[in-house]
């Protein structure tokens, strides 16, 4: 994932992110400010998944953008 692109569109983004993670909170996504690995890593947290998993799925959503 592109993260200059991310960091650029972050308000935009971060309202697509929170309807596809429901989970993340308000609070997640001002701290990830367009960072991937922190958003991988609330993924791992909220969902249970595995790093790979996190990252496959960041990668899956970034293509539908």
């Amino acid at each position: 994932m592109n993260e200059d692109k991310i960091k650029g569109q972050w308000k935009q983004l971060s309202g697509k992110i929170k309807q596809k993670w429901g989970k993340l909170t308000d609070d997640d996504m001002k701290v990830a400010e367009g960072s991937t690995e922190y958003l991988a890593g609330k993924l791992q947290e909220r969902y249970g998944i595995a790093k790979d998993e996190a990252d496959k799925q960041i990668k899956e959503f970034d293509h539908t953008l």
